[in-house]
């Protein structure tokens, strides 16, 4: 049973949980974690939902998934991929790059983004979760949007797919998004004097 922590509309820890699946009271929120991996190329690595799936079966998508209780931003990216496509991701390799708040629904949304070379042979398909990945281009997800073979609650793709340099760097204990500034909800990065390439 996956329990979440409940966050008020402020993104403030609330010191309650709730059990996934459930429906969560007015004004409770809970955080998910979008994980978009680019490799060298410029290529997203993408997985399909299994056909097991009540909501959106054999779409495509990032990896993605609700942060459990107990769980921060990062360490939840970090399993997430882990175990939807058996990948390993280094934190140094990777930064929090939006967080979104909650727009019409129950979730603020993290959004991740990895720099990593992963060969396809070695990715581990979760059972009941995913059952394929592949490589491909923003224009490639820009045609699998328009004929419905993507998961289409990706808002902000646009921007992820202008985004290039600077990636904003912030220290681990500063990596969850309740550290960051109202601003960066607005999607105006925080300043860094470090950069990540991509």
């Amino acid at each position: 049973m996956e329990r979440w922590d409940i966050y008020d509309k402020d993104r403030h820890l609330t010191g309650r949980t709730h059990v996934r699946g459930t429906p969560l009271a007015p004004g409770d929120y809970h955080l998910v974690v979008h994980i978009w991996i680019r490799n060298d190329a410029g290529q997203y690595l993408i997985s399909k939902r299994s056909p097991d799936k009540d909501w959106m079966p054999n779409l495509w998508e990032p990896t993605g998934g609700g942060v459990v209780a107990g769980e921060d931003s990062e360490a939840a990216a970090l399993r997430e991929t882990r175990e939807e496509l058996g990948v390993e991701l280094d934190p140094l390799d990777g930064r929090m790059i939006r967080s979104l708040a909650p727009e019409g629904d129950d979730a603020f949304c993290d959004i991740w983004l990895f720099h990593r070379e992963v060969d396809l042979k070695d990715v581990v398909f979760q059972e009941g979760e995913t059952v394929d990945a592949m490589w491909v281009t923003a224009d490639d997800i820009r045609r699998m949007k328009a004929d419905g073979s993507f998961v289409p609650v990706f808002s902000y793709l646009e921007w992820l797919f202008a985004y290039k340099n600077p990636i904003p760097f912030f220290p681990p204990e500063q990596s969850d998004a309740a550290h960051l500034t109202s601003t960066w909800y607005d999607g105006k990065p925080a300043q860094s004097d470090r950069t990540l390439s991509f």
